[in-house]
């Protein structure tokens, strides 16, 4: 983030946005977060740091395009329209960067559909969170704790995406940066892959079920964290 700050590839305006309450913050959280919890990911499960990156491009993508366009039902009447949006980008660019992560982290095939829907499903949560200044990255810590405590790779890969929140926390919540699309589907995807790594097929469904639940009732979860 230091280093986006000092050196930043464009203009300054690019990576400038103005935010709920009409500051301006930086876009520098996104990108470093991202990199920083892929990077993490990788050094436990290639196929983790893989989804990671790819739910950080596709927010990356979403936060240049500009298209402000929310729920799922909007992107896909614009695609069947013939209008490819950033959120369509999104959808199906994470979804399959989930499954594909699901498919090399578990061996049966069910579990392979469950792991990947919830890498994607906890992108997608983590994103909707993202709608004032430390939301997201105070909820992947709140709920990522529990999982320091369990061994090997559910751990360790709960342990990077906890490292990224914790880095880019006190600029966000003290809104100087923001995360953007970035770095929250970065960080969601993140932690999705920990639970992974961390369940049988009961967790991985039970975990699925939550993470279609707030996909269905999005509006509502962005309503009741823009009002805590």
């Amino acid at each position: 983030m230091a280093a986006l700050r000092a050196r930043a590839p464009g203009t300054r305006a690019r990576w400038e946005r103005t935010n709920h309450a009409g500051r301006t913050v930086g876009l520098y959280a996104g990108p470093a977060s991202a990199v920083g919890a892929a990077v993490g990911a990788a050094r436990v499960h290639p196929a983790a740091g893989l989804a990671v990156l790819v739910a950080g491009a596709c927010g990356a993508y979403d936060d240049v395009a500009g298209d402000h366009r929310r729920g799922f039902r909007a992107h896909l009447g614009a695609l069947r329209g013939g209008e490819v949006t950033s959120g369509a980008v999104k959808l199906f660019g994470i979804s399959a960067a989930g499954l594909l992560a699901g498919a090399l982290m578990k061996e049966r095939p069910a579990d392979r559909v469950l792991a990947g829907v919830v890498i994607a499903g906890s992108a997608h949560f983590a994103n909707l969170l993202d709608v004032r200044p430390g939301r997201t990255a105070g909820a992947v810590l709140a709920l990522g704790v529990p999982g320091l405590l369990r061994k090997g790779p559910g751990g360790e890969l709960t342990a990077a995406a906890l490292g990224a929140a914790a880095a880019v926390l006190p600029d966000d919540a003290g809104e100087r940066v923001m995360l953007g699309d970035t770095g929250a589907h970065a960080l969601g995807a993140a932690l999705g892959t920990a639970v992974v790594a961390s369940n049988r097929r009961a967790g991985l469904l039970a975990h699925a079920v939550a993470a279609v639940a707030a996909a269905a009732y999005g509006d509502r979860v962005s309503v009741w964290a823009r009002a805590r």
